[in-house]
């Protein structure tokens, strides 16, 4: 049996080495074969001058911020505002009883009637001591002693009367001399006690006009801080009001940027309420110094508010334009693959791809700047998603 076998396979030797042969020569012409072509699109580097922007963030402030308080202590009659409410400069925001502050108004104005009235003034009339009555007194009885002396020292030159009473007339005319001096100078008392009632007049108006408690500029009432029947004390808060339009948009700016800002530069503020919107301010302060702490400048920018979109407390991030520099290097955004933090394009040189790791700097619109990486004239790949590596044969179009 063994032999019969033997001589069954014999004839299959051929045959099977004849499909070996077959298959290596299969398998050397595939090794042989060059890989196909992988087809990708292709865009020039552009090279132009675009917007550049210095990026800080930082927090909206209210541009005017006012806790609004009592002037005089009393007892609160009338609240006319609430939270929210929009209010004019000067508008009322309270009221407190004038009651006590009507009466010494109406006590120092009797008392300065009465110091006038003893000094014989009328309203609006100059003060002149020697018109005041008492002065006038006091020089007429100066005047008549000074007469009566200049009489009596002819007769006595003329041995008609004793030198006694020469000198008792002489004595009447200095005594005379001295309440004419003396009423002069209570005269010039009096009317510093007028000046003082007429300060005192001042001050009673002024803590009547206090019991109406208004707002100093125009803005919206943040807070109520009273309510009809509290007694508040002079100094006591009663309602704040702030001015969001415009508002302050305070940042910092690192000590390496500090030579790119100055007063009068745009900015484009966004704020993560508002995605996608932009709004405009103008730089109006920049700080003498640095804060030591944070090695960092303050920098204060107006931004306004017509329909009090931005509130007070926002963050918000910020782009202060730039003066134009050299052209920048752009590509199409997806021509960008990220791997790992790591930005790379693929640039197409001879059908080959070449690999290079790149900086990005400013997006301008569907293209970004590459700082670093490739040069004006070069081609890149576009929209690789992970099919490309370096030495890669592709077919550009």
């Amino acid at each position: 049996m063994n032999v019969r076998r033997a001589v069954i396979l014999l004839p299959l030797f051929p045959v099977l080495a004849t499909i070996a042969a077959c298959r290596a020569d299969v398998t050397t012409e595939a090794a042989a074969a060059p890989p196909a072509a992988t087809a990708v699109v292709a865009a020039a580097v552009e090279s132009r001058p675009i917007d550049r922007y210095l990026r800080v963030t930082g927090s909206l402030l209210a541009d005017e911020q006012a806790e609004v308080s009592a002037e005089t202590p009393g007892r609160v009659m009338a609240i006319l505002v609430e939270r929210g409410s929009r209010v004019q400069a000067g508008a009322l925001l309270a009221r407190i009883s004038a009651t006590e502050t009507s009466a010494q108004l109406q006590e120092a104005e009797a008392n300065a009637a009465q110091i006038a009235s003893r000094l014989g003034l009328s309203p609006n009339q100059p003060f002149d001591a020697a018109k005041v009555p008492d002065v006038m007194n006091s020089r007429a009885s100066l005047e008549y002693a000074e007469a009566e002396f200049g009489r009596i020292k002819s007769l006595l030159d003329q041995k008609v009367v004793s030198q006694s009473e020469y000198d008792q007339r002489r004595t009447q005319v200095e005594a005379a001399r001295q309440q004419y001096q003396v009423a002069l100078n209570s005269a010039q008392q009096s009317y510093r006690s007028l000046d003082s009632a007429r300060a005192r007049i001042t001050m009673a108006r002024k803590a009547v006009a206090d019991t109406d408690v208004r707002a100093p500029f125009a803005g919206l009432v943040a807070e109520r801080l009273v309510s009809i029947g509290d007694y508040v004390t002079r100094g006591a808060h009663v309602a704040t009001v702030v001015r969001v339009d415009p508002l302050r948009f305070e940042m910092t700016v690192p000590e390496q940027s500090v030579a790119l800002v100055n007063v009068g530069q745009p900015v484009l503020l966004t704020v993560d309420a508002y995605p996608g919107e932009t709004f405009e301010a103008k730089v109006r302060f920049v700080s003498p110094s640095l804060r030591p702490e944070l090695r960092a400048l303050t920098v204060e920018a107006v931004a306004a508010n017509p329909d009090s979109r931005l509130k007070p407390g926002m963050f918000a991030s910020a782009r202060i334009h730039q003066p134009a520099g050299p052209p920048a290097q752009l590509v199409p955004v997806n021509a960008i693959e990220t791997i790992a933090g790591t930005s790379r394009v693929y640039v197409v040189k001879n059908n080959r791809i070449e690999e290079r790791i790149v900086t990005t700097g400013e997006t301008v619109g569907d293209r970004i700047e590459i700082t670093s990486g490739v040069a004006a004239g070069e081609a890149v790949a576009t929209d690789p998603k992970g099919r490309l590596a370096d030495g890669q044969t592709v077919a550009a179009r």
